[in-house]
Parts: C-alpha cells; sequence; structure tokens
C-alpha cells in the first residue's frame, strides 16, 4: 500500500487480513488518520534496498530453478551491495 493508492477501502482490507497499514494519508485528505512515522520510515528504507537489489540484472530477472541457487545469488548481491 502506497499513499496514492489509500483510501478508505484499501485501508480496512489491509486490517481485515491482519495488516497494520503504515502509509501516511494524503494531504488533501479531509479526516487524515496518525501513523506510526517511525515505521513508515524503516519501510521506506527496506524498499530501497530491494531497489539496490535489482540492479543485479541475475536477481531481477531470476533465470535459476532451484530456490537455493537464488537464495544465494541474492544473498552474494547483498554482499556486493554491501562491500561498494
Amino acid at each position: 500500500m502506497d499513499r496514492a493508492y489509500e483510501d478508505d477501502k484499501t485501508r480496512s482490507l489491509a486490517v481485515k487480513n491482519g495488516l497494520i497499514p503504515v502509509v501516511p494519508p494524503k494531504k488533501n485528505r479531509k479526516e487524515p488518520w496518525d501513523y506510526d512515522k517511525e515505521r513508515y520510515q524503516r519501510r521506506n528504507e527496506v524498499e530501497r534496498y530491494f531497489l539496490r537489489l535489482k540492479r543485479f540484472r541475475k536477481v531481477f530477472t531470476r533465470y535459476d530453478k532451484l530456490d537455493n541457487i537464488d537464495t544465494s545469488v541474492i544473498q552474494l548481491a547483498m554482499i556486493f551491495d554491501a562491500l561498494f
């Protein structure tokens, strides 16, 4: 769920499925709700990390058929990302 797609229907569906929405309301919303700013910031950091991992073509395209090889490629990409 993202700020652009926030609405009462999507928010209630997320709560119904046991999720805690941490997306802030749009600025033009008449009845804004409170949200956890720290959790929203952490969510943003995780999304940016996945975007950095997608720079590696092999992670992005996922040609491997076996889960253990796919996991090892992701781990290798994480190591390269930490080093460079």
